[in-house]
């Protein structure tokens, strides 16, 4: 250091002095004497290096040099305290380790595959706010975090997205994301049941970095139940607590009996189209809910928030709107729901009155056995007619006969488990299938872990095999998939009655929906559970007469005079499979249309 200073010096003398000399030599106003001009070429040199240029006595030049040397000294350590604090600075924002300050935005926990889809929505609800944020907290690199959710979510449009580095289990990392401040906060899943305790930790650490008393709104996500009632303790009353393995495996139950179910829910989960929302019920109390639902000409009534904040999905019809209750409502936006002073009027002349015809047995094939299976045969039992049979096809050895057995031994009477063995990725076992007999195929990839970090990849070569089989034997194959991964989903060969469960993007869309409206968690705790009220898919003859036009308030009339609440209606023709027209949610109620045979109205209803 100190030879590069002192040739850095010489350079420097050696280019300023000749040209001083010169300078002064050149001038015509300079002295005549020599002294007196090396004088001026000091004082040049002087001025131009900063060191005094003072002239006199030798004693004066060396103090002035020196003055000048401490203003010199001086000046360069302010710039250099002034630069290694900007430098710092910058190296902690792109470390990711200062401090977020933000108040009421949502903060984000972790990395998983949910992360894409749970940014993408925050951002299309703050679609219509002045400002908003997201804070996401994770053990990654923040450039490599910014690049991956620019590159996946796009445009953010008015919401910040803001990443920070550290461990969310570090209650010291989780300041730098002001959890105190925030509006909710987030907590991913991981990837396997086995990680579940450290969504409990998270919880904890949570607790541990905000004040004692400060209550912190939390959405978690565990896989495994055994999980999930610690789950909830270590996140206190203010919790939310979904249990995935569980919510994937009733949905994929559903839509077995219910072809294009799959496509009610993502209309209904997703900020894209028309969602549920809390309202403030009309001004005018006193009225009957089955009114209130047909003078909402824009928004489909639900259900009812009392006073005391319990929820009420479905009420009877005749039940009575008190002071302080609201309303549940499905609608476009929060504002759309104005109610008439008088219901939409609606044709008697249509509406059936006979009961509807009972169930019957039913016939579906599972292929593939996840952790998941287990719960999917439970929720099946309880729901089908009694003679119902599942027939399982999958790959392993004596433990997985042994599990298949287990849950063949809790199913309900009303279902018979079999077992045959096979891998549903070979064309041999496919072939050897009997599609035909069958009302519905369920096919499931193995668990996602060691030795499967792609459990998709599976299910997408069972899929091809059975589009296969269907072209090759002319017999139309409805198939249920699940998946882990949404964008594979669009990879799928599907077929005319194809539905996908893909769990990732289903926690993403429930964690964000409630975070941004809280007494959705009631909702959809009651709309994913065993027994309560549930969303169908039942034929429109149950309701009004095929064949001829009647309006969908006419529908909703007839809906409630069954106990059940009308969502829309699924147009269920093959050719319009994707194309955003088979199912229709929310329609006005002045809508009127030709109701066919082949036409399923969407309701929300007690019971299987």
């Amino acid at each position: 250091m100190t030879a590069l200073i002192g040739w850095l010096a010489v350079a420097c003398l050696a280019v300023v002095v000749p040209v001083s000399v010169l300078l002064v030599w050149t001038d015509d106003r300079a002295p005549d004497t020599v002294s007196a001009k090396t004088a001026e070429v000091w004082r040049s040199v002087g001025q131009t290096l900063r060191l005094g240029g003072e002239v006199g006595t030798p004693m004066r030049v060396v103090l002035s040099v020196l003055l000048a040397l401490m203003a010199l000294f001086y000046a360069s350590t302010i710039v250099g305290l002034i630069t290694t604090a900007i430098t710092e600075e910058l190296i902690a924002l792109r470390r990711g380790h200062s401090t977020v300050l933000e108040s009421g935005h949502t903060v984000v926990l972790g990395w998983s595959e949910q992360i894409f889809t749970v940014v993408a929505e925050l951002v299309a609800a703050g679609a219509n706010q002045r400002r908003g944020a997201v804070a996401v907290l994770a053990d990654r690199d923040v450039t490599e975090m910014e690049e991956r959710l620019r590159s996946e979510v796009g445009d953010t449009g008015r919401t910040r997205i803001v990443c920070r580095n550290g461990h969310p289990t570090d209650p010291a990392a989780l300041t730098r994301v002001s959890p105190a401040t925030a509006d909710v906060v987030l907590v991913l899943p991981r990837d396997r049941p086995d990680e579940d305790a450290e969504i409990v930790k998270n919880l904890l650490a949570l607790r541990t970095a905000v004040e004692a008393g400060c209550r912190v709104r939390t959405v978690a996500v565990v896989r495994d139940a055994r999980y999930r009632l610690a789950a909830e303790l270590a996140g206190g009353p203010d919790a939310v607590v979904l249990e995935i393995d569980d919510i994937t495996a009733r949905l994929v139950a559903q839509c077995a009996r219910q072809p294009g179910l799959s496509l009610v829910y993502q209309e209904l989960l997703d900020f894209a189209g028309d969602e549920f929302y809390v309202v403030d019920a009309p001004a005018r109390t006193g009225r009957l809910f089955a009114e209130v639902a047909r003078a909402c000409p824009a928004s489909s009534v639900v259900g009812v928030v009392r006073a005391d904040g319990t929820l009420h999905l479905n009420p009877p019809a005749a039940s009575v709107l008190r002071p302080g209750e609201r309303l549940v409502v499905i609608a476009q936006d929060d504002d759309a729901t104005v109610p008439d002073e008088e219901p939409a009027a609606f044709d008697e002349s249509v509406i059936v009155s006979h009961a509807p015809a009972g169930a019957l047995p039913e016939r579906v094939l599972l292929l593939g056995w996840n952790r998941r299976a287990r719960h999917i045969v439970g929720h099946l039992s309880g729901h089908v007619a009694a003679g119902s049979v599942l027939h399982v096809v999958a790959h392993g050895g004596e433990g997985l006969a042994a599990e298949v057995g287990e849950a063949a031994a809790q199913a309900a009477p009303t279902l018979t488990v079999t077992f045959g063995r096979g891998d549903p990725t070979l064309p041999g076992t496919v072939n050897d299938l009997d599609l035909s007999g069958h009302d519905c195929v369920i096919v499931l990839g193995p668990d996602h872990g060691p030795g499967c970090d792609a459990p998709d990849d599976r299910t997408l070569v069972t899929l091809l095999l059975l589009r296969d089989r269907e072209r090759t034997s002319g017999v139309p194959v409805r198939v249920v998939t699940e998946m882990t991964d949404d964008r594979n989903r669009v990879l799928a060969p599907a077929g005319g009655g194809a539905d996908f469960i893909v769990s990732g993007k289903l926690v993403g869309l429930l964690m964000a929906q409630i975070s941004q409206n809280w007494h959705l968690a009631g909702l959809f705790a009651e709309l994913l559970a065993p027994r309560g009220n549930a969303i169908h898919l039942k034929p429109v003859g149950d309701y009004v007469r095929t064949g001829q036009r009647a309006s969908f308030a006419t529908v909703v009339e007839a809906a409630s005079r069954r106990g059940e609440c009308a969502l829309g209606y699924r147009i269920p023709s093959p050719e319009r499979m994707g194309g955003g027209h088979e199912v229709r949610v929310n329609p006005a109620k002045a809508e009127v249309r030709y109701w066919h045979a082949d036409d399923e109205v969407i309701v929300l209803a007690a019971g299987p």
